[in-house]
């Protein structure tokens, strides 16, 4: 069976939706700009009752962040367990767009930022400050320890456009930032606690290299 594709007329508001969305694009007037080169859909057509948002990761950063941290001695004798309440000596709060309030249409963006990291972030608004950290370590070993809570922040730029319809099936995509840039973000991987201690040098960029450096190893 032969599918014969027959050219539709173009209603008055197809054609005036059209003039619209072009001279918004050529003024600026809708974000007519991307958000980083090369930032934009495979498309300049779209169907706006399929494709409503196109959206990317254009740049990331990925740092360790310690968030909670004590130094103790461990007079020798005095090994074994003991119970310690961490200082908050930085935070990290989910942001995006400079908002901490996350809405479920930013699920999207966060998928996006996970398989760029190679590992899960907050979705949802959040921050490192919730709660206080106080529990049980085990340090067998007489000398200084440092004690941390700590996680990876994650925070870069995205690109988002949206399909703006110029007919019953057909639209162009606009960039969805009124200055045609693009949106901006932080979140973070679900913290982690610990214990290090000078004896080992642990790699360059991680997070227990990093609770070193606290402990002036």
């Amino acid at each position: 069976m032969t599918l014969v594709h027959r050219p539709r007329r173009r209603t008055a508001t197809a054609a005036a939706a059209a003039t619209i969305i072009m001279t918004l694009l050529e003024i600026g007037g809708i974000g007519a700009g991307t958000a980083h080169a090369g930032a934009r859909p495979p498309t300049t057509s779209c169907n706006p009752a399929v494709d409503q948002t196109w959206l990317d990761v254009t740049s990331l950063q990925v740092d360790p962040v310690v968030t909670d941290f004590l130094a103790v001695y461990v007079a020798p004798g005095t090994t074994g367990q003991r119970t310690e309440t961490l200082g908050r000596v930085d935070s990290v709060t989910t942001v995006v767009n400079r908002s901490t309030e996350i809405s479920v249409s930013a699920s999207v963006l966060f998928v996006k930022i996970e398989a760029k990291v190679g590992f899960s972030v907050q979705k949802t608004t959040s921050t490192t400050t919730s709660t206080t950290v106080s529990t049980t370590w085990n340090l067998n070993q007489p000398g200084y320890y440092g004690l941390y809570r700590g996680t990876r922040r994650v925070q870069g730029e995205y690109a988002k456009f949206v399909c703006a319809q110029t007919g019953p099936t057909t639209g162009v995509w606009i960039n969805a930032f009124p200055d045609g840039g693009g949106g901006s973000f932080t979140t973070y991987e679900l913290p982690e606690i610990g214990s290090v201690n000078c004896a080992q040098t642990e790699p360059a960029g991680t997070l227990r290299r990093t609770a070193q450096i606290r402990l002036s190893c």
